[in-house]
């Protein structure tokens, strides 16, 4: 999921907003008596049949070629109901539960060597497409060859690239270059780094990873049969392996799933495939989704969106109506929304902790929407990544003494004064809205109450990242925010702290740190690994490299007739690993 354009949906569309709030505080086929849909009703009430209809101002998704799919929502959707993976996350309100993994394709969860380079999973028997033939282990081999092919399989994620145990060039390029190039192409390296053995799929590594079992639950780890195959327009309709195909896919206006007669339910307990069609309508106005949902009538009653929020002008309506209680949800989204501080033209540590003391978080909070908003937040971690969350202290004791959350610039003043030496100017980066030039205001004015003269420095939304990492480019303050590609702070602390991470605005180069978190990397006791990540978060928050601002939530509302089997009582969820809809459990009440 990372940055905060890249997981939740709504995020992912208006990336403007997202920046905004980031450190701010963002007809054919199928009945029910197709295979899998015969029966009413199944156990927890949840009932079989009828058509789930989804509301999106997207023109389309973002893509469909599970290789290229990144954005959190969007995981959870084709998860849920067309592409199966090796591992996957448990159906669940609770946090904890929801996100320990399960087995799908694999008969387990997976199996490391000792020093966990290597880990082994062996297939289910009787997979099968959509169009009957058999799955296989070089299906799944094949699927993660394509992320080599950068060229054509853009956007998803490159876990494969860099931890596959296939070399680099001079250049520091894989040499191997994916399925689609024939010349110059060294495809005996994937074979050597991806080994299939009649069932047994096994991946080798260039380093220990101790939670590659959470990595396979990315669709970049998915299958896709060679045979089927086609490129870059294998986006406009991959071949299923899940309970639903698609029928349709006309884009700015639908999307149609219908049941596919070739999965095998006894092969997959995880997706109980409920519905009997799914449609998803796009290019809808936000406020038009918002009164279909608020008067719920018709088909809308069986609708629900694909991660689009709740508008603001709505919020007072849905959540001050005691109507809508059982169907509104407001939750922690997956993203922390922080400013990142700059070690390199802010390397004094008193200086650091003087901002995080001065800034009034609170104000911050309010300009980007007060409780609607987000908790206030004390560290990169969240509370809905429930194994590795523990308050770290950094607003209670970290920066000294205790620091209001309206910022303390006495207190502050003190510190730079303690430092041995004048604290410099400032810049805050930030990409330029309306709301973020009032968020921008509020950080100078924090700031300058405790004498630290500070500049905002607006940039286009499109040219932000490309300046914020260009060492000689980004100044002193960061506007960022995150969130982590699995449930795992595997993919926050390393990736915010690190030199190899891919997100370190704060330019941390710590070797002592480096060398706790690569352990932490390799460990393969997750409960032991999750203190450590705690423990490294806490770290991070001591060394000021980051001031945390906001753990970001998410308003969401559907239809009166739409439930999750996982739900208490059947009633709609944000689910914690992508925090998306349960889409895979979700169904039309009778």
């Amino acid at each position: 999921m990372g940055k905060a354009n890249k997981g939740l949906r709504a995020v992912v569309l208006a990336s403007v907003t997202a920046l905004a709030l980031a450190a701010c505080g963002g007809s054919d086929g199928g009945s029910s008596d197709d295979k899998a849909g015969g029966d009413d009703t199944s156990s927890g009430g949840a009932s079989k049949g009828g058509t789930l209809t989804f509301l999106t101002l997207d023109e389309q998704f973002t893509n469909v070629d599970p290789q290229r799919i990144y954005t959190g929502e969007d995981l959870a959707f084709f998860s849920g109901y067309m592409q199966r993976t090796l591992n996957v996350y448990n159906f669940s309100t609770d946090e904890a539960e929801a996100t320990g993994l399960a087995p799908d394709l694999a008969t387990d969860t997976g199996t490391a060597n000792e020093d966990a380079t290597s880990w082994s999973w062996t297939l289910k028997d009787g997979l099968k497409w959509e169009d009957g033939s058999d799955l296989t282990c070089e299906d799944v081999k094949y699927g993660v060859s394509r992320t080599f092919a950068t060229d054509i399989i853009t956007n998803g994620p490159t876990y494969a690239i860099s931890m596959l145990d296939v070399p680099t060039d001079d250049e520091g390029a894989s040499v191997y270059k994916g399925p689609y190039v024939t010349k110059g192409n060294d495809t005996a390296a994937f074979d050597k780094a991806v080994v299939c053995e009649g069932n047994k799929i096994t991946f080798n590594l260039n380093k220990p990873v101790g939670d590659f079992n959470y990595t396979v639950t990315l669709l970049s780890f998915s299958p896709v049969p060679a045979g089927s195959d086609t490129g870059e327009k294998y986006d406009d309709k991959p071949i299923s392996s899940g309970p639903y195909k698609i029928s349709e896919y006309s884009k700015g206006s639908q999307m149609v799933l219908v049941r596919n007669d070739n999965w095998a339910p006894e092969t997959d307990e995880y997706r109980p495939a409920y519905p009997d069609k799914i449609v998803v309508k796009f290019a809808l106005e936000a406020s038009v989704i918002d009164q279909r949902l608020i008067q719920d009538s018709g088909e809308d009653q069986s609708a629900l969106t694909v991660g689009d929020p709740i508008e603001p002008a709505s919020l007072a309506t849905v959540f001050g109506d005691d109507r809508f209680a059982d169907r509104r949800v407001n939750e922690l989204d997956p993203y922390v929304r922080y400013l990142a501080l700059n070690t390199s033209k802010l390397p004094n540590l008193e200086h650091r902790k003087a901002i995080a003391a001065a800034l009034d978080r609170a104000q911050l909070r309010t300009i980007a929407g007060g409780e609607f908003a987000g908790d206030l937040a004390d560290g990169v971690i969240k509370p809905n990544l429930p194994l590795d969350y523990a308050p770290s202290g950094m607003f209670e004791s970290l920066l000294g003494q205790a620091i209001p959350d309206t910022g303390d610039p006495e207190y502050a003043k003190k510190l730079i004064a303690d430092s041995g030496e004048p604290i410099p100017n400032v810049t805050f980066d930030y990409p330029q809205t309306p709301t973020n030039d009032k968020a921008a205001a509020a950080v100078v004015s924090s700031l300058e109450k405790a004498g630290i003269k500070a500049k905002p420095n607006p940039i286009e939304a499109g040219q932000y990242y490309g300046i914020v990492f260009d060492p000689e480019k980004a100044n002193e303050i960061i506007n960022a925010g995150w969130g982590p590609d699995w449930s795992n702070a595997s993919t926050v602390v390393p990736e915010l702290f690190t030199p190899s991470g891919g997100f370190n605005l704060s330019q941390v180069d710590d070797k002592a740190f480096n060398d706790k978190v690569a352990a932490a990397k390799a460990l393969t006791d997750r409960d032991a690994q999750a203190e450590q990540w705690k423990a490294l978060n806490k770290e991070a928050m001591e060394q000021v490299w980051v001031v945390p601002t906001r753990f970001g939530r998410a308003q969401r509302l559907a239809g009166s007739k739409v439930g999750s089997a996982s739900g208490e009582d059947g009633k709609v969820y944000i689910w914690a690993p992508y925090g998306s809809w349960s889409y895979g459990d979700l169904y039309v009440k009778k």
